[in-house]
């Protein structure tokens, strides 16, 4: 085989190397080690978020940007988890009926604890920490 072609087949041997170890596999197999829901100073700043009226009972609302979610699954209980869905890490998108709702491939979590009420992700949303005072919602 001549130097050439070597260096072609080694390059690409590479790169299909790289791209097979960059595109893992999210079977929702746990290894210990789960996805992070955001960067530690995103969503601790303790910089409002929302205020209590804008979250509707029984429902909640998504904050991208954040990579947050906020419930309130009864009057006066609000909650709040990280908006990355545990099976692929795609963004929840809404939150209807109950459940916080992933647009990948339709991972379904409760409102209430972020349990999983429909997969493919087998592990609930991790919880984030809030505090409520004086109708504002802020994270940390």
């Amino acid at each position: 085989m001549n130097a050439r072609r070597r260096t072609v087949l080694a390059a690409g041997a590479a790169g299909a190397a790289a791209l097979a170890t960059g595109c893992g596999s999210s079977d929702g197999g746990d290894d210990g080690a789960s996805p992070a829901p955001s960067a530690p100073g995103d969503a601790t700043d303790g910089a409002e978020l929302a205020r209590t009226a804008d979250i509707p009972v029984g429902g909640g609302t998504v904050f991208k940007e954040r990579k947050v979610v906020v419930t309130q699954p009864t009057e006066g209980e609000f909650k709040a988890f990280s908006a990355v869905c545990t099976h692929a890490s795609c963004l929840v998108s809404t939150v209807r009926d109950g459940t916080i709702n992933c647009p990948c491939h339709g991972s379904r979590f409760s409102i209430t604890d972020a349990a999983v009420e429909a997969g493919p992700a087998t592990r609930p949303l991790p919880a984030e920490q809030i505090s409520v005072s004086g109708g504002a919602i802020r994270l940390g």
